[in-house]
């Protein structure tokens, strides 16, 4: 596989849906699923650790999408499935 987990645009934007994830389930861990007028400091955590990711994933597509697809499509479906996997919990506990 020619497009390496080495690469940082590879695996930063899976590092960063997981770590969002386990702030999310550590958050609920110590708190409880509470529901707040104003957002704390892990809400906003969670986000920038999203958001982030975005110029990341469209290097690695500009990139590695035209000289690789296969193996792009595969690491990108890692990705959003990560990403997908860091959404979960805020939309089941409605945070």
């Amino acid at each position: 596989m020619n497009v390496t987990i080495k690469q940082p645009s590879v695996f930063l934007p899976v590092v960063m849906s997981l770590a969002a994830l386990a702030l999310v389930l550590g958050h609920v861990a110590l708190f409880g699923v509470v529901h707040q007028a104003d957002e704390g400091a892990a809400a906003h955590i969670w986000q920038l650790l999203m958001v982030l990711q975005l110029p990341i994933v469209g290097f690695f597509a500009i990139k590695y999408l035209p000289q690789k697809p296969r193996q792009a499509l595969l690491v990108l479906a890692i990705q959003i499935i990560a990403a997908l996997a860091a959404f979960a919990p805020v939309f089941f506990f409605k945070l």
